[in-house]
């Protein structure tokens, strides 16, 4: 069982996405960013479900493809890990992005 950490990053990530989307609908904002969170609860028992980030090519950094967005996450430790971001898959991901 692995614990999540959620960088400050990655947690004002979700309060864009949430704010952009609620533009057109609060409903759907939300449906996504409970999506994006219970897709991310999969790493508590699987925290290598995810696939190497080609970027990077680091065994250690994984992501989730949630709809459009890229849930990219670190492996501390087999005990815990960090989401680094929540990022729209179209935009370029470089190791800047994940500070």
């Amino acid at each position: 069982m692995v614990r999540i950490n959620w960088s400050e990053l990655s947690i004002s990530d979700l309060k864009s996405i949430y704010d952009y989307i609620s533009q057109d609908s609060k409903r759907y904002a939300t449906i996504t960013i409970n999506k994006i969170y219970n897709r991310a609860q999969l790493l508590i028992e699987q925290p290598l479900i995810g696939r190497i980030v080609p970027e990077f090519n680091d065994t250690n950094i994984r992501e989730l493809i949630i709809g459009n967005y890229r849930l990219v996450y670190k492996l501390l430790n087999e005990y815990t890990l960090d989401i680094l971001r929540v990022y729209n898959s179209a935009r370029l991901l470089n190791k800047d992005n994940l500070k």
